[in-house]
């Protein structure tokens, strides 16, 4: 009996043969995805794990290029210079598209806000300052907008949403544009510092008069106002699959490295702060096993994957887009 417990014990503590986990880190803004897929993968491959760590889409960068994980995950491609220091050439895989949203939580106002580019600029430059400023009111007649302050929120850390945002702002604001710019990190003007999605959602909730961007799945989860924003063709639009999807279509020729930015699309319907977001695949794995999983997951994802996007908030990868990256995955070993 006593050497059947200890057996019973060495077999417990011993780890399953074949068992391997594929480490990867990065964006916060397709987390609820990736970690969805991740779970719904190991479901049907009992033998891989994933362990991905959402630390935000700079560190993701800087941790593929230092090969300490198997893939990364940004939100905003990296540049020439980043994939110039890759020791083995880096794959940008978009994998679904999302949106930021200005989400606030202001006194005595429920319900969605209207921003005007102008407005947004101003904010996040410290130039607008109180709610009922006239930059704001014009664009929301009839509702009371409360003498308050401003509290801008952004992120403190490396962020793909962040450079969605000022990617959006750099188009639509010179100033800006010749100013804090467009990046994974940018000198804000102003405002207070939040790690993450999560943070960042966290501190609007807690802070009256509070302002920030977010993925719209954070915006959904923790039940925060957000509001619809004015595209390039006037229209106020607020985030959604199909108005993401609208913004997707404005690229009509994808380049062959899939990175590609969508915000201000020219489409009535679109909403303007949509982006791709890519995982960061080396072309050729330190170890083979891990590449052929890797092209296997992505496989999935493009084909079984892409169903789960919609009760998550995500948009689905246009149809030819989802055909490009089957071919982008066969270069994955």
């Amino acid at each position: 009996m006593i050497r059947r417990i200890v057996l019973l014990c060495l077999a417990l503590a011993v780890p399953a043969f074949g068992q391997t986990t594929l480490n990867g880190a990065g964006a916060t803004f397709p987390n609820p995805m990736y970690q969805k897929w991740f779970s719904e993968y190991h479901k049907a491959h009992p033998d891989i794990q994933f362990n991905y760590q959402s630390i935000g889409s700079g560190g993701g960068i800087r941790q593929v290029l230092a090969q300490t994980v198997d893939f990364g995950a940004s939100d905003g491609p990296m540049t020439d210079e980043q994939l110039s220091q890759a020791k083995t050439k880096i794959l940008h895989i978009p994998t679904v598209m999302g949106a930021v949203v200005p989400a606030y939580n202001v006194p005595g106002v429920s319900g969605e806000l209207k921003f005007s580019p102008e407005a947004l600029a101003g904010i996040f430059l410290g130039k607008i300052t109180t709610w009922n400023d006239p930059a704001i009111a014009k664009a929301n007649p009839g509702v009371n907008l409360p003498n308050q302050n401003i509290i801008v929120v952004h992120r403190s850390d490396g962020s793909g949403t962040s450079y969605i945002f000022t990617d959006y702002l750099s188009k639509v604001s010179t100033e800006w544009a010749n100013g804090p710019g467009k990046g994974t990190s940018v000198k804000w003007p102003v405002g207070l510092g939040g790690k993450g999605n999560e943070g960042v959602a966290g501190m609007i909730r807690q802070m009256q008069g509070g302002i920030g961007y977010i993925e719209l799945i954070y915006a959904v989860q923790n039940k925060i106002d957000y509001g619809s924003v004015k595209n390039a063709s006037g229209a106020f639009v607020k985030a959604s699959l199909d108005s993401v999807t609208a913004a997707a279509a404005s690229a009509k020729s994808m380049p062959a490295d899939f990175r590609v930015s969508i915000t201000n699309a020219p489409g009535k319907d679109a909403y303007p702060i949509s982006s791709f977001t890519w995982l960061l695949i080396p072309e050729k794995s330190k170890e083979a096993a891990k590449g052929k999983i890797l092209a296997d997951f992505l496989t999935w994802m493009v084909d079984d994957g892409q169903k789960m996007t919609a009760e998550l908030t995500y948009a689905p990868l246009p149809g030819n887009v989802a055909e490009k990256v089957k071919g982008a995955i066969k270069l994955v070993q």
